[in-house]
């Protein structure tokens, strides 16, 4: 992984794919590279490729690079270290065969030895060199059935897309559990991995499903099976225009997408809020009111900060539709033979749409026979696909690879999925009521803590001295705990650890000292005594404190005071100060924000 852009048209390739890259680089990646059909005399393939950013490749492509054909990535390793002889793309050993690729081949060990018991050189220690050499040496006349015949080989996950020198006038490409999008021009075709590197282009799009391949020409597409089967399918629109993906005038896009989130917050709820009977409206769930009153249990799969927004979403339907919930990462359920039980609501979680280990869990929920319902941002996205239904939490294109603004919109589109069940069980209409009005009052009550963000700076520059902080809270401030803790360690490198505040004197008290602070979350909620009680646990042993309360703590040494909410969605606000803290210690301490080190944004490997 991670970014692919490719193009075939009529138009200076090189300038459009660098372009691309660039779009792409929120993705996270550590080296570059881009090959075109030379269009000189001779044809064949030019390739320029290095460790380090899209910038660096773009100083090292020669004024004369000329071509109306290529294909560019931006690597994030998973197969040797980062290097220009690693970087893609990748060719076969005559220097005719071009090939990019996002996801990991599981067997290229053997198909590696294979290979080299056959006299071939393999020049890189990467996974997808294979590629190239195996489309090499297919035997069949067209280029697509030689890449047809190489993936009959491969084991793993890929997006592909593939130049040749003997067929100049095509690119084919092909997914396997790692996004590809089609771009449709004018007498010009496009393909990535997201549409970011397309919506200035295009915003007419299609994307492949897993086992499709597709052929551009420069006027034309076809889309097909890895066994050569025709596909129908037709172009979407994209619904966000280029615009979306720029900063804003602000300085990262960490901190464009915290100040988004009232506007992001109303989105989620505009057009949903059915004040008669007072409930929501939710068109694409595909559960009717029988089917959702035989539900006996709701599990949720989701990673990193998708999962703590499905932790809330476990609370939430708990609380307000009387339903036994649970979350749990994806990629532990999906490997441990768990039992499929057919009263269970299955929800997978998932900004892109496209985590590989949700995916899978989803793919093999669906073969068991579950009903499993999506809740993700991006429209048209695999898991969207995948699922029997679902809710889209629209907040927007989140460039970063820090998780903020869909992170809190998943949690009130899963407040929203609560509320909607609740109201068909047993949650009164006076109860129905309550919550909306505390939905209404979000968007607001966000932007009165965004208006804080001086004071929380302040604080954060005192707080980056620490080498390791502590995050509690109790019952419905746990999972605000562990996604404060995920953004501090994902930001600034500083070790963060989440603890249920009960659980501080099974162990973690060890760790309280002056130098290692403990942010706690204290809701104004019938635990706020046994939470004060943490606070002077914490303070009898010199702990430094921040409290995330409704009022003043006297007992800690900085209380961060939120608008005070229903109590069931104080967790969505409880969050906001402290993804600003997050932010602005690692902008003290001069981190990547955007791009934090040994990450990246849309995670389709195992």
């Amino acid at each position: 992984m991670c970014g692919i852009v490719g193009y075939i048209g009529r138009r200076d390739v090189a300038p459009l794919l660098l372009e691309g890259l660039q779009r792409l680089e929120y993705r996270g990646y550590d080296s570059a590279g881009i090959a075109i059909q030379n269009s000189g005399r001779g044809g064949g393939l030019k390739v320029v490729k290095n460790a380090g950013r899209v910038r660096d490749l773009e100083a090292k492509v020669p004024a004369r690079f000329a071509g109306t054909t290529g294909i560019a990535h931006t690597r994030w390793a998973t197969h040797g270290a980062p290097n220009d002889t690693n970087a893609h793309p990748h060719l076969d050993a005559l220097g005719e065969i071009a090939v990019v690729h996002n996801g990991i081949i599981d067997n290229s060990a053997e198909l590696r030895a294979k290979l080299a018991a056959d006299g071939v050189e393999l020049a890189s220690d990467t996974d997808t060199e294979v590629l190239a050499h195996l489309v090499a040496r297919a035997q069949a006349d067209t280029l697509e059935g030689k890449v047809r015949e190489a993936l009959r080989h491969i084991e793993g996950t890929y997006g592909i897309a593939v130049l040749h020198a003997a067929f100049p006038d095509r690119i084919v490409v092909a997914r396997n559990g790692s996004p590809v999008v089609l771009g449709i021009g004018e007498k010009e075709m496009f393909v990535a991995s997201d549409v970011a590197a397309l919506v200035s282009h295009t915003r007419q799009v299609i994307t492949l499903d897993d086992g499709e391949m597709a052929t551009l020409k420069a006027d034309d597409y076809r889309t097909y099976t890895t066994d050569g089967s025709r596909t129908a399918t037709s172009p979407t629109t994209v619904e966000w225009a280029a615009e979306s993906w720029d900063m804003g005038g602000h300085d990262t896009y960490m901190h464009k997408e915290i100040a988004e989130q009232p506007e992001a917050v109303d989105r989620v709820l505009r057009g949903r809020i059915d004040d008669r009977f007072a409930t929501v409206r939710l068109g694409g769930l595909n559960l009717d009111p029988r089917a959702a009153r035989a539900v006996r249990r709701v599990k949720i799969l989701g990673c990193g900060s998708a999962y703590h927004a499905g932790l809330i979403g476990a609370q939430l339907i708990e609380e307000l539709a009387r339903i036994p919930a649970d979350a749990e990462p994806a990629s532990e359920f999906r490997y441990r033979n768990a039992v499929v039980d057919p009263d269970t609501l299955y929800i997978a979680t998932s900004q892109s749409g496209e985590t590989y280990d949700t995916l899978a869990a989803v793919q093999e929920l669906k073969r068991k026979g579950a009903m499993v319902l999506g809740v993700v941002n991006v429209v048209g996205s695999a898991i969207a696909r995948e699922t029997d239904g679902g809710v889209y939490v629209h907040a927007g294109p989140e460039v970063c690879v820090v998780s903020t603004k869909c992170f809190t919109n998943t949690a009130v589109a899963f407040a929203l999925l609560a509320l909607h069940l609740g109201r068909i069980r047993d949650l009164s209409v006076a109860d129905g009521r309550r919550i909306i009005e505390g939905l209404r009052k979000l968007p607001e009550q966000i932007s009165a803590i965004l208006r804080e963000e001086e004071r929380i700076a302040k604080l954060a520059a005192e707080l980056a001295e620490a080498k390791s902080m502590l995050f509690v809270g109790r019952v419905r401030g746990f999972p605000v705990a562990k996604e404060a803790s995920l953004k501090l360690k994902e930001v600034s490198y500083i070790h963060a650890e989440a603890y249920p505040a009960s659980e501080l004197k099974h162990g973690p008290l060890a760790l309280i000292e002056p130098a290692v602070p403990t942010v706690a979350i204290i809701p104004n909620d019938e635990l706020v005594d046994k939470n004060r009680a943490t606070l002077e646990e914490i303070k009898a042993r010199s702990g430094r404190i921040v409290a995330v309360a409704h009022e003043e703590q006297a007992k800690a040494d900085e209380t961060l005071v939120v608008p005070c909410n229903e109590p069931e969605l104080d967790p969505i606000l409880m969050g906001i100060p402290l993804q600003l803290l997050a932010y602005h210690t690692a902008l003290a301490l001069g981190r990547d924000i955007d791009k934090p080190r040994n990450l990246a944004k849309s995670v389709t490997v195992e």
